[in-house]
This record gives structure tokens, C-alpha cells and sequence, in this order.
């Protein structure tokens, strides 16, 4: 009895020992897989930030020379404003001396005065860490200027008091301290800040750059993509390539879902995997891409195009208002509605010029009430009437 009982408590210890290195792994490659691809394929260096050669250019020289100004990053999101600053930052100070000489903070978050006058300006005038310890391999591949970098991302956000008081602060401590100021729109930044940085604008990403981006995520992803898809993602994204790439994700997940979920033995996982490549239907199609960014399809946009125009007698609201009302039911955004139905009409030859400048001052005024945070029924239904009483020559 004693030797069975050992015998069956050392298999079960042995059948532990075996099974805690795969579900080991299995726990890396799980980590591994929900980790988001906007981190996981974010710029590593300079020569890796896409379709922004004047200012990837102008660093890479202000990197040989190991001296660095003020500097403001500005343009539209997902452009690389954020990712090209770090990737600077980690090839001049390198993975020792990063978390000591950079200091990055999200503006929107911490944007008031206090921020400014005891966390920022605490950092600002700390003394440098020594470069004693390193050896002289590691000081040739990052140079370690003597000073430091705080990185305000969103500094658009920042009130005015905020504003004000870095600039004394950058004044001050501009020896040995340098600041990168990230924002979308450089019009909020004020003239006396603006006029001590070094101006940087991305521009939106070009369709060659963002399509390239893409498709190297999609052959290391090993996704199968339908023709137009990679279109379709940046349409979508209107130049934006973190948005894109979410897209592509999400994506990925919707159609990935039977191999992702496949467990077990070796030999469901086999049949999972077998299944998940045989089926049509684990292609990227253009119409999940389009779920995805919540596009509204053709049809639901024809049949309220068809509702607003003009009828030879009687009046168009009781057309208008029951296919507004089905657009909503159904729960499409306002915003994307408004958008396509824009696109739609101005690039109409059918609507002379005079129609379309009334029209499109209709969109303007509809856009404004939509982020004013109007009702979205009432906004996109006054919207169709009016649209078609322009048409109608009213």
C-alpha cells in the first residue's frame, strides 16, 4: 500500500513537472497575442517612422550631433508624433539611463498649473545621472547627451496658466533639460511657448506609406487579405495608421476566432487549425473592414438619397423621416452618416454649384450641433429635409 501511495504521488509530480513548462508558454503566447498592435509595431527607431522623411531627416543630424532643441510635434493623430520622440529618445540615452533621463506625461490627464510647478519643474532641475558606469560599446550606440527630456503629449490640452508657467520653467532649466511638446493642433499652443521650440509638422500619411505599413502586418500576422482590403483600411482611417491598424486587429480577432479559441489535445488543435485555413470565410474580406470601422453600406445611404429627392407632388417627409428613422433604429453613428452622405453629394455632377454651397453650409451646421452633442435623430432628420427642400429649389 505504502509504494503505491509513493508511487502514485511521484507520478503526480512528475505529471505537474511535465505540464507547468507548456502552460508556461501557453501564458507567454497568450501575453503575446492580446498584446495590441499599435505597441507591438510601433517605431523602434527613426529609420522606422513612416513617410516623415523632413523631420526623420532633420533629427537623425541632431542626433550625430548629440544636441537637441525645444521641440513641437504637430499634425493630425496616428501620423507618428509620439512613437518618432521616444524612438529619438531611446537612441540617445539607450535602455539604462532612459527611465532616469526621460520623463514623459500625457497632458490631458495632467495639464493644470500644479503639474507644471512640482512634477515638471522637480524633473527639470534634477542634477544628471552619471555615465561613469557604462562602457565605451554602449556610449557608441547611444550617444547620452548631459541633459534631459520631458515629453508632454496632447500639450494642446494644457490651460493657458499651464502654459505660461513652462515657459519660465523651460527658460530656467534649459541647460540640462529639453522639452518635446506633442499636439494636434499648434494654434493652442501659445506664441511665447511655440516661438521657443523647433517646429515639426507630420503630415497626414500618404497612401504608398500607410498601404506598405500594413501589408508587412499582415504577412507577419500571416493574414489572408481580399483584394481591397488594405483600400478599404485606409479610407477608412482617413490617413490615420494607428486607427488602421486597429482596424486590421480587430479584424484579425473577428476572423481568427476558431483558432484562437481552439484548445485541448494536439489533435483538435490540428483539426482547428486545418478548419480555420479550408474555410473561405476566414478571409479579410472589404465588408469586414467596413463592420468594423461602422461604414454605412450603400444600400441604407441610396434609400435615404432616393427619400430626399424631389417629388413631383406631396412633400418628402413622410419618405425622409422613415428612412431616417431606420438608420437609427439600427444604430449607425450620426457622424459616419453624415460623412458619406457628404462625399456623396459633392462629388454629385448632378447638383449644380449654387445647391451644393447651401448644402454643404447645412453640413457645417449640422456637424457643429453633433459635437455640441444634439439629438442624433432629430439632427440627421432635419438635416435630410432640408437637403431635399435645396434640391427642391426652396
Amino acid at each position: 500500500m505504502a509504494a503505491n501511495f509513493f508511487s502514485n504521488k511521484a507520478r503526480a509530480a512528475a505529471a505537474a513537472a511535465s505540464s507547468s513548462k507548456p502552460k508556461t508558454a501557453d501564458k507567454d503566447k497568450q501575453q503575446q497575442q492580446q498584446q495590441p498592435w499599435i505597441e507591438k509595431y510601433r517605431p523602434r527607431t527613426l529609420d522606422d517612422v513612416a513617410a516623415q522623411e523632413h523631420t526623420t531627416n532633420v533629427l537623425q543630424r541632431t542626433l550625430q550631433a548629440s544636441n537637441l532643441p525645444h521641440m513641437l510635434f504637430y499634425g493630425p493623430p496616428g501620423t507618428g508624433k509620439t512613437s518618432t520622440i521616444l524612438a529619438l529618445a531611446k537612441s540617445l540615452f539607450g535602455p539604462a539611463l532612459y527611465r532616469s533621463r526621460i520623463l514623459e506625461l500625457n497632458a490631458s490627464d495632467e495639464r493644470g498649473i500644479t503639474v507644471v510647478r512640482d512634477k515638471i519643474k522637480n524633473f527639470a532641475r534634477t542634477q544628471l545621472s552619471h555615465t561613469t558606469g557604462l562602457d565605451a560599446e554602449y556610449l557608441s550606440k547611444h550617444p547620452c547627451p548631459p541633459f534631459k527630456i520631458i515629453i508632454l503629449d496632447e500639450a494642446d490640452s494644457m490651460t493657458q496658466d499651464a502654459q505660461s508657467a513652462l515657459r519660465r520653467t523651460m527658460e530656467t532649466y534649459s541647460r540640462i533639460t529639453r522639452f518635446c511638446l506633442v499636439c494636434n493642433y499648434v494654434t493652442r499652443i501659445i506664441e511665447p511657448l511655440a516661438s521657443r521650440c523647433s517646429k515639426f509638422r507630420f503630415k497626414a500619411l500618404d497612401n504608398t506609406a500607410a498601404g506598405k505599413r500594413l501589408e508587412y502586418i499582415a504577412k507577419v500576422e500571416g493574414l489572408r487579405l481580399d483584394d481591397g482590403v488594405i483600400d478599404k483600411l485606409i479610407s477608412c482611417s482617413d490617413g490615420d495608421l494607428r486607427r488602421a491598424i486597429m482596424f486590421l486587429q480587430s479584424a484579425a480577432r473577428l476572423v481568427g476566432r476558431t483558432r484562437a479559441n481552439a484548445s485541448g489535445d494536439d489533435e483538435d488543435t490540428e483539426m482547428a487549425d486545418a478548419a480555420t485555413d479550408n474555410n473561405p470565410s476566414e478571409m479579410i474580406t472589404v465588408r469586414t473592414i467596413e463592420e468594423i470601422a461602422g461604414v454605412v453600406p450603400e444600400g441604407i445611404l441610396d434609400r435615404l438619397v432616393e427619400a430626399m429627392q424631389p417629388k413631383k407632388t406631396g412633400s418628402a417627409y413622410e419618405a425622409v423621416s422613415a428612412a431616417v428613422t431606420d438608420v437609427v433604429a439600427d444604430g449607425w453613428s450620426a457622424t459616419q452618416l453624415l460623412g458619406q452622405l457628404y462625399r456623396r453629394i459633392v462629388f454629385n455632377d448632378t447638383i449644380a454649384d449654387l445647391q451644393k454651397n447651401r448644402i454643404l453650409s447645412v453640413f457645417s451646421e449640422m456637424d457643429k450641433r453633433l459635437v455640441d452633442g444634439a439629438d442624433e435623430h432629430l439632427s440627421i432628420l432635419d438635416l435630410a429635409l432640408r437637403i431635399s427642400g435645396i434640391l427642391s429649389g426652396h
